[in-house]
């Protein structure tokens, strides 16, 4: 080969790499670049939160996952929502996002966790492992699914006095906007719930939710137009479900709303199936008042004429239950 081809072959081989390197530099450039705006902007939104009264914070945020990826890290995390009297801290973060996917974000939280309401309930909280997704839209986020494995929480009401103890092996979440309304459907398998210092008043069993919040979307990426987060909102229960097995379940549907001050109504329907095999749990854990609930689980059948399944009209005036719209069966706490 002649001098002057080997040296054409030469140069064209050195400009290719110049213009590889180049095309590197760039890109790292740009990645650091943008990892740099991305951190100043999620200080600058966690901060832009104060104005609507909440406070969050994420300690020693970086940005990593060059080349591919770009993701958050923090080594803790705190939340304070002083207009809906929340607080909230957590474990490290850890997030990532694929750099020809941006709007599809991936994340893992640590724990411990620790909450806390101005209505008197705290919650301590640990897990195996958090893991969640979500998946953003100009403008805010479009949907979320997390999954927990191996959550234990102490659940304390400073109200009552009372200390709940929950395990749950699996948790699944999911939230979406759906127009101006927030859908979530929830659902914890093998769950074992103990109130400390009462009898264990049943196995463990499969709870699952999925509700609607009219008007709500915007809670999902933190924006609340209305200013009053949960409060003052009307939905639907589409279901809530209790399972024990063996076809043992609980099952209430219906429209609710929740006051200013986080008191709960609503109209709902209650649907008990298999009867009988309620009566004899609930005996069996609340002997001191078998007879009382030998005369429900009776009222209960007579409704559907001597059946082991039966449905009832339950009235929520402001935490208040009553059966019919008038015999009192308890109260749910503010939320």
């Amino acid at each position: 080969m002649a001098a002057s081809s080997r040296s054409g072959v030469s140069g064209k081989v050195w400009a290719l790499a110049a213009a590889i390197v180049l095309v590197i530099a760039v890109y790292t450039g740009g990645w650091f670049y943008a990892a740099s705006a991305l951190k100043e902007k999620t200080l600058a939104a966690l901060g832009a939160q104060q104005a609507r009264g909440m406070a969050a914070e994420c300690t020693d945020a970086e940005y990593r996952g060059y080349p591919f990826r770009i993701g958050l890290f923090c080594s803790k995390i705190s939340v304070d929502d002083s207009r809906n009297g929340i607080a909230a801290s957590f474990g490290p973060l850890r997030s990532a996002a694929q750099i020809y996917q941006p709007n599809h974000i991936v994340w893992e939280l640590d724990g411990p966790a620790e909450t806390r309401t101005t209505h008197g309930l705290s919650v301590s909280s640990q897990w195996a492992s958090l893991q969640s997704s979500l998946i953003a839209k100009l403008g805010g986020v479009e949907r979320t699914s997390t999954v927990i494995e191996g959550l234990a929480s102490t659940i304390v009401s400073s109200q009552t006095g009372q200390t709940f103890d929950l395990k749950v092996a699996h948790t699944e979440a999911h939230m979406r906007q759906n127009g101006a309304d927030l859908d979530a459907a929830v659902t914890l398998q093998d769950t074992d719930l103990a109130a400390k210092g009462l009898p264990q008043l049943m196995p463990k069993f499969t709870a699952s939710a999925d509700v609607t919040l009219a008007g709500k979307a915007g809670l999902l990426e933190g924006r609340d137009e209305s200013g009053t987060g949960y409060y003052n909102s009307q939905g639907e229960i589409r279901r809530i479900s209790l399972d024990l097995g063996n076809g043992q379940v609980v099952s209430v549907t219906g429209p609710v709303s929740i006051d200013d001050q986080g008191r709960i109504s609503g109209k709902l329907k209650v649907q008990v199936e298999k009867i009988d095999a309620w009566r004899k749990q609930l005996k069996a854990a609340m002997p001191q008042v078998a007879s009382t609930i030998d005369t429900a689980a009776k009222m209960l059948s007579a409704l559907t004429g001597g059946g082991d399944r039966a449905t009832l009209d339950i009235v929520v005036n402001r935490g208040k239950i009553m059966a019919g719209g008038f015999i009192p069966l308890g109260q749910i706490p503010p939320i």
